[in-house]
């Protein structure tokens, strides 16, 4: 019989994969070159219900880096409500397309995973797609997508001075901040990167040994 635990993470996993892979088909559309690319901001609706990932993390629901989990939600969510959302320049950009067809695949694809995982019955192909897809998808997702999106924006926050009430109380501004972020940026992500790189050794090593045995 099947652990509170585990139905409470069937369930918000396969929430997420379902809710990502609507994401996915909505954006699918925008490939068409008579397309506008402006509805792929309407798949932001997803990213809150992350934060869970970083309690399941911190409560030892998942093995995972809560800090990890904190550091991926924290950029997406930054990236969507502070950036995106506040700055209507940016929406119809193909960086925000390309960030939003990164994010739906990778998603899909690791929700899939960790629904059937906890079932144990995720088939071999999937479990190697997980560990091996976000090899280009995520730095497409980070470089010309957020990174860009992000660099692209600079004008229009120091131009209307966003944020300026709260960062003021600490004598910068969020244009500056924001400098600050596209600076230290690709650290912060090389660190995750790895970290999923670990696994990927660590899971496929795991599939490898199987099948010698097999």
């Amino acid at each position: 019989m099947a652990r509170p635990s585990q139905l409470y993470l069937l369930s918000y996993n396969s929430v997420q994969a379902l809710g990502w892979l609507v994401a996915l088909l909505r954006l699918l559309p925008c490939l068409v070159p008579s397309s506008s690319v402006h509805s792929s901001y309407a798949v932001a609706g997803d990213l809150t219900w992350a934060i869970l990932e970083t309690i399941h993390a911190a409560v030892g629901l998942v093995h995972t880096s809560p800090l990890l989990a904190f550091l991926q939600w924290g950029g997406r969510t930054h990236f969507v409500l502070a950036v995106v959302r506040q700055i209507p320049e940016v929406q119809s950009s193909h960086s925000v397309f390309i960030t939003f067809m990164a994010w739906s695949i990778s998603e899909v694809i690791r929700y899939s995973h960790y629904a059937l995982t906890t079932l144990k019955v995720c088939p071999a192909w999937l479990t190697y797609l997980r560990y091996t897809a976000f090899i280009p998808l995520y730095p497409i997702g980070v470089g010309p997508g957020e990174m860009w999106t992000m660099y692209q924006a600079l004008p229009f926050v120091k131009e209307r001075d966003l944020y300026s009430g709260f960062f003021g109380m600490f004598s910068m501004s969020y244009h500056s901040f924001l400098v600050a972020v596209l600076a230290v940026y690709p650290f912060l992500w090389m660190k995750l990167y790895l970290h999923v790189f670990k696994q990927r050794k660590s899971k496929l090593g795991k599939m490898g040994g199987a099948k010698k045995r097999a």
